[in-house]
């Protein structure tokens, strides 16, 4: 599962543990911080659910195959 420009998704962790620089009229880094944690956390339900969904979509095909080669062989017999 590759990006388009080459790099690998981002994984939750590597948003909780980003660091900045910090600037002479930079951003608070505890806001930053808290803003980072809720990136993640989300990262962490929209992957979950992907992998969910990416199961059960094999599951889905392998069911239909099996359906559709018993109805081939129901349909030769005949």
């Amino acid at each position: 599962m590759e990006e388009a420009h080459g790099r690998l998704p981002l994984r939750p962790w590597q948003i909780r543990e980003r660091c900045f620089n910090v600037r002479r009229r930079g951003v608070d880094p505890v806001e930053i911080r808290a803003f980072l944690h809720r990136v993640a956390d989300e990262l962490t339900v929209a992957q979950t659910a992907l992998v969910a969904v990416q199961e059960e979509n094999v599951r889905i095909k392998n069911a239909l195959r099996a359906w559709q080669s018993a109805q081939s062989a129901n349909h030769r017999y005949r």
